[in-house]
């Protein structure tokens, strides 16, 4: 792998990674503050939380399905999307 191409996949990464510890302040600014109110969350109280988009809501989805398969750590430190990255490379 080039220069370039790790610098644009850790680009990438930190990318992801602010916008997951964007969707994790306003779960946690909304009353969301352990694994279990974030697993227990419906579509209807997630379209409560004030200023959520559409992609925010993908990664809460993420979130709840990481939790549940116990990887949110590697989540987080953007395994998913690196193996996702590797994938659509192949």
């Amino acid at each position: 792998m080039g220069g370039k191409r790790k610098w644009q996949l850790r680009k990438s990464v930190n990318t992801a990674l602010q916008q997951k510890v964007k969707v994790l302040a306003k779960l946690y600014d909304s009353g969301c503050k352990t694994e279990k109110d974030l697993k227990a969350l419906s579509l209807q109280s997630i379209l409560k939380i004030p200023d959520i988009s559409v992609s925010d809501m993908t990664v809460i989805t993420e979130l709840q399905e990481q939790i549940a398969k116990n990887r949110l750590f590697s989540y987080l430190g953007g395994a998913d999307d690196e193996q996702k990255s590797e994938e659509n490379t192949i």
